[in-house]
């Protein structure tokens, strides 16, 4: 559909697409909170092991990592619409296919399939509105409902998965996505336009599977290895094809015409702390709604409902804190509240780390609040640094891998959960707030690292490498 047509549309129409867009965002934001909570009963019902519950969530979020950019560049080449469609058909079928998992074998490789849909909604979703809201303000306000959506999305997974997990059953959890891609699917086949890009970027597949192998091995290493043993032939063996797909994915993305990802964009400070500040953030984030679902039901003994009430101060911060940090970044630049945000996520693991078999729910809802405000604060200002100082066309790709970035935290987060709190996983009882505290000092430290590149990827030599990077960049019209 050429542009005149996507400009001319109606004020409600506009309106309805972004509905269905916002859809998307809804049960694929809720999908990890609420799954997280379902754990401990999926543990129970299906015999699962602690490896393999790990699978149950980093399956997911290692897919979606590998296929984001992936899922975007197809949508811009055969249409957005018909993609984002396919998604959340796919989503669909994974989620009925997760709910009816007779083992969790089956369950794990529904939730790979379920991850393909994902990535083929969230980006290309985001596309759709850009092209349809055009004008400066209408796109901001979009946005900003966009956003939004993330913090209802917190704010309801725990909370409806608790419910639905304690009236019906854990599989319910994926019964709720099908009625809502059945309402998105039917509102995008008669709203949404069909477009497509005028200028076409190459897939690059031998990057795109570089980069997969050497994310599936990190993860692979961290989630098995304490189980297989170190020095095992296997383990050995995926540890050298982990070093080996890393050193060929530089080599080959640096010589690429059309690389999967422009390795220049890391010779900016900002971009390339932006990528580690969300590694960072998102793998605490990711330990952190793990760990806390299995202490809170196995170890404390409470119901799935009121873990996901204990799981509210999150939510709440989320709401409160998300638009006061875009807000903060908008009129102070990233700075503070990249801070704010690495201080209050060390204080909260650091406190995670004191845990008991009896501390009081007081005290964990302090935790839980403290810890909610300050992952809250990472959002906005790592997507103003990822695209600060790029060209504007080049401001998507920077984007998508910050989003990426993210996904890719939440793998390592889960993953370090059983190589260096095994024991946890391993039994129940009340050795478990022990057998975390290594993994929340770890957290802590990701804190700091937080604070540290805050403070670095805002001083005045980061900036000025930006500002060197864009020129190189938009000058080869790549």
């Amino acid at each position: 559909m050429n542009e005149s047509v996507v400009g001319g549309l109606s004020a409600r129409r506009k309106a309805i697409i972004l509905v269905s867009c916002c859809l998307s965002l809804l049960i694929v934001s809720m999908d990890a909170t609420i799954v997280n909570v379902a754990i401990p009963s999926i543990r129970a019902d299906l015999d699962a092991s602690g490896t393999q519950l790990q699978w149950v969530i980093d399956i997911y979020t290692l897919v979606l990592a590998s296929l984001l950019m992936l899922s975007g560049a197809a949508g811009d080449r055969f249409g957005r619409r018909r993609t984002f469609q396919l998604g959340l058909g796919v989503f669909a079928v994974a989620s009925l296919l997760c709910s009816l998992a007779p083992n969790i074998e089956t369950l794990i490789a529904a939730r790979f399939l379920q991850a393909i849909g994902g990535s083929m909604m969230n980006p290309v979703a985001m596309s759709i509105i850009t092209q349809v809201f055009t004008g400066r303000v209408e796109r901001a306000r979009a946005i900003g409902v966009w956003g939004g959506v993330v913090g209802i999305s917190m704010a309801a997974g725990p909370i409806v998965g608790g419910a639905l997990i304690e009236v019906l059953d854990w599989r319910a959890v994926f019964w709720i996505n099908l009625p809502i891609c059945v309402l998105a699917i039917v509102l995008t086949a008669v709203f949404v336009p069909e477009t497509k890009s005028a200028t076409m970027r190459g897939l690059d597949p031998v990057g795109q599977g570089l980069g997969m192998a050497f994310l599936f091995g990190i993860v692979f290493l961290l989630i098995e290895g304490p189980g297989l043993g170190w020095a095992d032939g296997r383990v050995v063996a995926i540890a050298v094809a982990v070093v080996l797909a890393f050193a060929g994915f530089l080599v080959y993305e640096a010589r690429h015409r059309e690389p999967f990802i422009d390795l220049r964009f890391f010779k900016s400070i900002p971009f390339a702390s932006a990528t580690m500040i969300a590694v960072c953030a998102f793998a605490a984030w990711g330990a952190f709604l793990f760990m806390m679902s299995l202490y809170l039901q196995d170890e404390r003994g409470f119901s799935p409902m009121q873990t996901g009430l204990i799981y509210l101060p999150i939510a709440v911060g989320a709401l409160v804190f998300s638009p006061l940090s875009g807000r903060m970044v908008g009129r102070f630049g990233a700075r503070p509240s990249l801070l704010s945000a690495g201080t209050l996520i060390t204080a909260a693991t650091l406190m995670l780390a004191s845990l008991s078999a009896t501390t009081p729910v007081w005290q964990l809802l302090v935790v839980f609040a403290v810890f909610g405000i300050g992952f809250s604060m990472v959002n906005a200002p790592v997507t103003n640094a990822a695209v600060s100082g790029m060209p504007t066309d080049r401001a998507g790709a920077a984007s998508a891998i910050a989003s990426t970035s993210r996904q890719v935290g939440v793998s390592i987060g889960v993953a370090l959960c059983g190589s260096v709190a095994g024991a946890a996983l391993a039994t129940t009882g009340a050795n478990f707030a022990e057998a975390t505290r290594p993994l929340w000092l770890i957290c802590a430290a990701l804190g700091v690292a937080i604070t540290v590149l805050g403070f670095y990827s805002t001083s005045r030599r980061a900036l000025r490498s930006a500002d060197r990077l864009a020129p190189l960049v938009a000058a080869d019209g790549v």
